[in-house]
Order: C-alpha cells, then structure tokens, then sequence
C-alpha cells in the first residue's frame, strides 16, 4: 500500500512538471477587475506571467525602482499580455482580495493587462512557482518559452538593478521575433510564495 501511494504521489508531481517547450498549464483565473481569464483563450498572443506579493522585499525592490512597470509598459507596448498573479492565500503576507489589489496596483503604477487572484495555489503549484518574483514567458502557441528570474542579481537592492542582465525583456523580444532564448531557465529569486 505505501509504495501504490508513493508511485501515486510521484505521478501528481510529475503531471505538474513544467518544462519549456511544452505547452503551459491551462486556467482560468478570476482577474481584480472582474473578468476571467483564460491562458487558453490567449493562443497567439505572448503571456507574461509574474508572481506578485508587494510585502516582499525581492518584488518592492523592482516596484519601487520602476523597474516592472517599465518593464510591464515595454511588453505590453509590444503587444504582450502581462499577467501578475497572487498565490498568496487568505491570511498570508501577500494575500489581496480584488478590491486590495485594484488599490496596490494603483498604488505601485502596475501597468500589467491584469492581476490575477490564485487564493488557492492551484495555478502556481501547477507552474512550480517558488518565489515572488518567478516569472514565466509563454509563446503565441501556448508553450512555456521562459521560466526563472527577472535578472541575475539575486539581491532586494535596487542599485543592483542597473547593470543587470535582465532575463525577461530578452525573453520576451527572442520570443517575439521567433529567436532561440539563449537562457530559456534561471534560477528564480525572491521570497517563498505564501501558499
């Protein structure tokens, strides 16, 4: 009996496994906004996804900098659909209910398509998302293109934020142009998601 749980266990995980160039888990999340949004109803478009909880101090240091909204806007010029997502459950640091997350996105001048509310962790877990930020890009086919960090400087201070190579604007113009992503998987850094 342990071992048919084991071998069960194992098989869970591993359905959850999100390698690039498979196609990237599908949902349907209700957005702050009021809309729902479905990742499968964005075929043909590219999809940024990034985890958000404004309590970290890994995500104030590019919210405060202006550092992803510049981001954000310079996607979303592109005609990329930018979805920041909160894993964070009921009670957590992080957790935002529509009404607090219209109000923090206005606050930090978010300039993504929409924020996303995932109170229970399913699409997260199913991306494997670790850390605020771990941020995800997606082809016009649907297929994970980029997973990992926004930069290589694994730091909360935002000096470093200059002079760092920054993993996601790469990603999101290789993928744009039908380009190899040189680095298609970084190590993300941030603080845990709050699930």
């Amino acid at each position: 009996m342990r071992i048919l749980a084991a071998v069960l266990c194992l098989f869970s995980l591993s359905a959850f496994a999100v390698e690039n160039g498979n196609l990237a888990p599908a949902f349907a999340l209700p957005s702050a906004s009021g809309k729902t949004i479905s990742l499968t109803a964005q075929k043909g478009k590219v999809v940024v996804l990034e985890w958000l909880n404004h309590g970290c101090p890994f995500v104030r240091k590019h919210y405060d900098s202006g550092n992803m909204q510049k981001l954000q806007k310079d996607a979303v010029a592109k005609g990329v659909l930018w979805y920041s997502i909160i894993s964070s459950k009921v009670g957590a640091q992080g957790y935002q209910d529509a009404k607090g997350a219209l109000a923090e996105a206005k606050k930090y001048n978010s300039a993504a398509t929409e924020i996303l509310l995932d109170v229970d962790g399913t699409v997260g877990r199913a991306f494997e998302a670790k850390v605020t930020p771990h941020m995800y890009v997606i082809n016009k086919e649907g297929r994970l293109a980029y997973q990992g960090a926004i930069d290589d400087k694994a730091t909360a201070d935002q000096a470093d934020i200059k002079g760092a190579k920054n993993y996601v604007s790469e990603a999101v113009d290789a993928t744009l142009n039908g380009q190899k992503i040189l680095l298609a998987s970084t190590k993300a850094y941030g603080c845990g998601v709050k699930y």
